[in-house]
C-alpha cells in the first residue's frame, strides 16, 4: 500500500510553518474570541496592526501578547492604516522596537479609503527601504504580474496580491492573473484580501497558492470559531487537491464505469 503523500512545510524567511492558513486579530469582541478563533484555525502566523494593537505600550489596557504569546505563535506585525512609505517603514521600525529586533513584517500601502486598494509606487518605494534597513517584507499588492515580479525581484520574502477589496468578502475576482503570478514566482504567493467564505480559500490553494490570509471572514462569521474550523480544512483540502492534480475537463460526457462487459451489453 502507498503511504500517504506527506507535503512540506511552507517555508517563509527561513521559518518552516505545517499551516498555511494565517490569521488577523481584527474585529472581534474580545480577546477572548480572538484566542479561540486562532486556536480553530490551527494557525502558526498571526497578523496584527501596529497602530491599532498594545504590545505592552499602554499599561493597564489589554496586552494581545497575552492572547497571542510569541514563544507559541510567529508574530506578522503589519502597516495596516499607512498610505504612504514613509508612514509604513516607520510603523515597521516601531514594531521591531516593541518586539525586541523582529524583523519579519507584512507591508501594506494603502491608496484610499474608499478601496483600501494598494498603492503600488509607494509599496514599491517603502519595500525596498525595508529591505535595505534588513527587514524581512511579506508585501500586500494587486493582482498584477509585473509588479509581484518587481517586489520579489528587489527581495521580498512572499508576496501576497489581493483576492478582491479587503473585507468585501467577494472572494478570488481575477484567478487568471494568480495563475500567472504564481507560475512566475520563486518565492511563497499567499492571497491576501478579499476571501469570504470557506470555498474562497480552497479556491486559492487550488490555484496553487502556498497560503492564504484572512481577517475578516473568520470575524465577521456568525459563528466566528466555527467558521476558523472550516477555513482551517479548506485551506489544507485546497492544497491536497492542487497537489493531487485535478480531472482534465471534458466537452463531453466520460462514464466512470466502462461500457463493455456490461450484463445487458
Amino acid at each position: 500500500m502507498t503511504d500517504f503523500f506527506q507535503d512540506q512545510p511552507l517555508q517563509i524567511a527561513g521559518h518552516a510553518f505545517s499551516s498555511r492558513l494565517l490569521v488577523g486579530t481584527g474585529k472581534y469582541k474580545d480577546f477572548d474570541e480572538t484566542a479561540d478563533a486562532i486556536a480553530a484555525s490551527g494557525a502558526e502566523v498571526v497578523t496584527f496592526a501596529v497602530r491599532r494593537t498594545n504590545l505592552g505600550q499602554e499599561a493597564g489596557q489589554p496586552n494581545l501578547l497575552d492572547v497571542v504569546p510569541p514563544e507559541r505563535f510567529t508574530l506578522l506585525p503589519n502597516t495596516a492604516g499607512c498610505y504612504t512609505a514613509k508612514d509604513a517603514v516607520r510603523t515597521c521600525k516601531l514594531a521591531r522596537e516593541l518586539l525586541d529586533g523582529h524583523k519579519l513584517v507584512k507591508l501594506e500601502v494603502l491608496g484610499d479609503d474608499a478601496t483600501l486598494y494598494p498603492n503600488v509606487t509607494e509599496t514599491l518605494k517603502a519595500a525596498e527601504e525595508l529591505l535595505n534597513d534588513g527587514f524581512d517584507v511579506m508585501v500586500y499588492t494587486s493582482d498584477d504580474p509585473i509588479v509581484a515580479k518587481e517586489l520579489e525581484r528587489l527581495g521580498c520574502c512572499a508576496i501576497m496580491p489581493l483576492g478582491s477589496l479587503i473585507g468585501s468578502g467577494h472572494g478570488i475576482q481575477n484567478p487568471y492573473n494568480i495563475r500567472l503570478i504564481i507560475e512566475q514566482a520563486g518565492v511563497p504567493v499567499l492571497v491576501d484580501a478579499g476571501i469570504g467564505t470557506a470555498s474562497d480559500a480552497a479556491m486559492a490553494m487550488e490555484l496553487g497558492c502556498d497560503g492564504v490570509l484572512m481577517n475578516s471572514a473568520i470575524a465577521h462569521a456568525r459563528q466566528p470559531i466555527l467558521m476558523a474550523s472550516a477555513m482551517k480544512k479548506a485551506v489544507e483540502a485546497g492544497r491536497e487537491a492542487f497537489l493531487a492534480g485535478r480531472m482534465p475537463r471534458r466537452q463531453s460526457a466520460d462514464p466512470s464505469s466502462p461500457f463493455a462487459g456490461r450484463i445487458n451489453g
